[in-house]
């Protein structure tokens, strides 16, 4: 009887399954808390499941134009690299599935692994709107990649540790590192929605100029792939923010609920703002990001050593 005891805690303690079931309900309270700060009722709450259900019925059509391997396995990749990042980051308010020193970074790059292969998709096409699209997401990653990892690294040389258990629990006996390095937890925020290409930092997709960008000629299995990377992706984010920036762990319940308030403020700007050109998202957001991520990372290691 006890035989099957580590696969159910594999799939649902908290395991694939509950992952993939949690990022699709954040998928439905993000898009559930724009519509009601836009004054729209908003989708049921079974309507992401039905859209990925839909996808994977459908047939997937590969373009004579394309690679046909990558084609394939990049939608794959994207996705394996997600999950294998959540193993490292405490879920849903309990500990990680596995740690080492040094998994902060390894994290951070399958992280970005992701959007590496958006933006190998989108080239891997003929079709002018993917190339367009991959080309925007290439840029847009360089952008913001650089000032996201200096805002996670920030928490990590207050707690001198590149072990992601190591930084919880540091965060979890001192006060909230939103209060101490503000700084560093904006530009989390904005980093996230910027990673993840959420508005107002779509350009990279955006329907009104090219249509789907990279993902263009996606459909099927493939389009769902990618499309559930990205609902994973923002899940581990959202807890590698709120484990670093607000008190650690703790309670799960506590830890869940603050990752719903992160989710709630990235409604509100996404519905609050315009979407903006992709000149104005790098410049700006590369000169300003990434100064005032190193500034905050100076004062705090002059404070570390005074």
């Amino acid at each position: 009887m006890s035989a099957p005891h580590p696969i159910i805690c594999l799939l649902l303690f908290p395991g694939g399954l509950m992952l993939l079931a949690s990022s699709l309900f954040y998928e439905w309270l993000e898009r559930k808390l724009v519509a009601r700060f836009q004054n729209r009722i908003g989708p049921k709450v079974y309507q992401p499941v039905a859209d990925m259900l839909k996808l994977i019925v459908k047939e997937e059509v590969i373009p004579k134009s394309v690679n046909r391997t990558l084609f394939i396995l990049l939608p794959i990749f994207g996705f394996a690299c997600v999950m294998t990042a959540s193993l490292y980051v405490p879920m849903f308010g309990v500990d990680a599935a596995i740690g080492m020193s040094g998994d902060l970074v390894i994290t951070m790059y399958l992280l970005s692994a992701m959007s590496v292969c958006l933006g190998m998709a989108g080239a891997n096409s003929l079709n002018r709107f993917a190339v367009v699209g991959a080309t925007r997401t290439l840029t847009q990653l360089f952008a913001y990649e650089a000032p996201f990892m200096l805002s996670l690294l920030l928490p990590a040389i207050a707690a001198q540790s590149w072990n992601i258990a190591t930084i919880t629990k540091y965060a979890e006996g001192k006060t909230w590192m939103m209060l101490t390095l503000p700084i560093g937890f904006v530009i989390s925020i904005i980093g996230v929605m910027g990673k993840l290409e959420i508005p107002p930092f779509d350009a990279p997709e955006a329907e009104s100029e090219i249509v789907s960008g990279a993902l263009s000629e996606y459909s099927g299995r493939g389009l769902a792939l990618f499309r559930i990377a990205k609902n994973v992706e923002l899940v581990v984010c959202l807890s590698l923010i709120a484990a670093f920036y607000l008190g650690g762990i703790g309670n799960p319940l506590l830890f869940i609920l603050k990752t719903f308030v992160l989710l709630a403020v990235i409604a509100l700007l996404q519905s609050s703002l315009t979407r903006f050109r992709i000149d104005q998202t790098i410049g700006l957001w590369w000169q300003v990001g990434a100064i005032l991520s190193l500034a905050q990372l100076m004062v705090l290691i002059m404070v570390k050593v005074l």
